[in-house]
């Protein structure tokens, strides 16, 4: 099973940018959290979010198609590579998110990214974010618009929650790594 110390590892050997090492952590908060709901394990969890975007810095163009084999090849499990793989369904390639885990990934990769937005202009960030402020913004296709709202719905639907719902989950998750992850706020400087 992966461990996030291996996951942290793998990825850092091949993320450089900030942007993308953040939006790793994002992931990876959200997804402790949506493990936690489904009495999952967090960390297990947290290393396949943290890990989930390995190969787009190298390959934006062909992302999840530098993943499969050197993942395998350094020893991660088929399983956990098959679920990586998941967060890409539609966008990137067929693989079907199956099992709650892939399912909350192939979710929360897009939701991560509106979540970060909407704290990002707040002055608290999100230490004091909630789920109506994030719903406003969610509505708005023109806020965050690079975020893919139809996947998040899709995903939301598999999973047989309510945005809302998944939402609050992954603000919660992320708020003890507000500081990490860049959200404490403007007030906070």
């Amino acid at each position: 099973m992966l461990t996030l110390e291996r996951a942290k590892e793998l990825n850092d050997s091949m993320v450089t940018e900030e942007s993308l090492r953040i939006h790793a952590l994002n992931v990876m908060a959200a997804m402790g959290a949506m493990a936690e709901h489904f009495g999952e394990d967090k960390e297990h969890w947290m290393a396949i979010g943290y890990l989930h975007d390995y190969d787009y810095e190298k390959y934006p163009e062909e992302h999840l198609h530098h993943t499969e084999e050197p993942l395998l090849e350094a020893g991660v499990d088929p399983v956990d590579v098959r679920a990586i793989l998941s967060h890409g369904y539609g966008l990137c390639n067929d693989v079907e998110p199956e099992t709650d885990m892939e399912k909350s990934l192939y979710t929360v990769d897009e939701l991560t990214g509106i979540i970060q937005a909407c704290a990002r202009m707040r002055p608290h960030g999100i230490t004091d974010l909630t789920v109506k402020s994030l719903m406003k913004k969610f509505k708005d296709k023109k806020f965050a618009a690079g975020c893919d709202r139809e996947v998040i719905k899709d995903g939301c639907a598999r999973l047989g929650m309510e945005v809302r719902d998944v939402a609050e989950i992954c603000i919660e998750g992320m708020k003890p790594f507000a500081e990490e992850i860049g959200l404490l706020g403007t007030e906070a400087e």
